[in-house]
């Protein structure tokens, strides 16, 4: 027996493409509709057995807000969410919302078939593995990048800090000397204790690392850089200037640096 049904997904395309396979295995779709903002007041009122709920970001706080709209006023819809698996933390949110089941997105459309019969019937509609996974993370959490950032910040003097958010910004040896009133030779030395410190192997790495992290996030709230005004310009009187990987002020170099 069919199941009756709505796919809701961001992604109008991939609501209609599920809907039209669903369709075709013999379902009863009622609605394929985008976005799934407003899912709660569709559900509510065309009152499927199951909702397929779509979503890129299942870790993005208040996502799954409409489920918990759909599980008051309509307790007997089944909700089982079409999403990534990067984030096991998605998972559980899923199911701490009222979700029925999780299902991967690149799931063949027998598993997701599956997944809606099991919810219908009341059951969990997930495969164990991603059970584990969440459990797993929820008992031993990951770092997060901001804690990362954080975690490498500490590495990190005063003076480094300020060495590394100049190297991000692009200056070589002498403008980093020049801002901070301090010898190349000694620009060079901090420079190369930060690559060190922060386990990379060149400039480049460095800035990658600090952008990816939030480390420079965190060392504006944790306080000024010593020397440099709030818009980024360095203490010579000149503009930040932003990283140029056509410059040679951010040459791929190996702890070594020009002056």
């Amino acid at each position: 027996m069919g199941v009756r049904l709505m796919v809701v997904d961001d992604h109008r395309l991939l609501a209609e493409a599920l809907a039209s396979a669903l369709k075709l295995r013999g379902h009863r779709v009622l609605a394929a509709a985008a976005p799934t903002s407003g899912v709660a007041e569709l559900v509510v009122s065309r009152a499927p057995e199951v909702c397929l709920m779509g979503t890129a970001t299942p870790a993005e706080p208040g996502v799954f807000d409409p489920i918990v709209r759909i599980k008051r006023e309509r307790p007997q819809v089944a909700v089982v969410v079409l999403g990534p698996v990067p984030s096991p933390r998605g998972i559980a949110a899923a199911f701490a919302a009222g979700a029925s089941g999780y299902v991967r997105h690149d799931e063949r459309i027998e598993g997701v078939e599956r997944a809606m019969v099991k919810a219908r019937a009341g059951e969990a509609a997930v495969a164990p593995m991603l059970l584990q996974g969440a459990f797993t993370e929820l008992l031993n959490p990951a770092a997060q990048p901001d804690d990362e950032g954080q975690r490498l910040l500490r590495m990190l003097t005063p003076r480094e800090v300020e060495v590394l958010v100049r190297v991000a910004e692009g200056e070589d040896t002498r403008l980093i000397a020049a801002g901070m009133n301090i010898a190349p030779s000694t620009a060079r030395t901090h420079v190369q204790r930060v690559l060190m410190k922060l386990g990379v192997g060149s400039r480049l790495e460095a800035a990658a690392l600090a952008a990816r992290t939030g480390l420079l996030d965190r060392a504006v709230v944790n306080g000024p850089v010593t020397g440099r005004s709030a818009a980024g310009g360095s203490a010579t009187g000149g503009p930040g200037t932003g990283p140029d990987l056509d410059d040679e002020r951010f040459g791929d170099e190996r702890f070594g640096d020009r002056e």
